[in-house]
């Protein structure tokens, strides 16, 4: 499976696409500080260090780090977390 990663216009904010479906549906997913969701992978991601919030619709999920976060040590371990799930 292949993962894309895009920049955002927000330099906290990324792109993560899959080559297939991660939320089935029209209805996006997001996560905030101190909530959950249903959905495993963000339960996951938003317990990476330094991961501000989530939000997924269809075959992505945009992470938005805290500002202290650095990307070059966020994305590998975002991205482990989506193979880790079959994409």
């Amino acid at each position: 499976m292949a993962i894309t990663i895009e920049e955002t216009p927000n330099p906290n904010a990324r792109k993560f696409t899959t080559d297939s479906l991660i939320f089935q549906g029209d209805g996006s997913v997001s996560v905030m500080p101190g909530q959950t969701s249903e959905y495993d992978i963000m339960n996951q991601l938003m317990e990476l260090e330094g991961v501000d919030n989530v939000f997924g619709f269809q075959n992505f999920i945009t992470v938005n780090r805290l500002p202290d976060a650095d990307w070059d040590v966020l994305t590998p371990k975002v991205e482990g977390v989506l193979t880790e799930f079959g994409y």
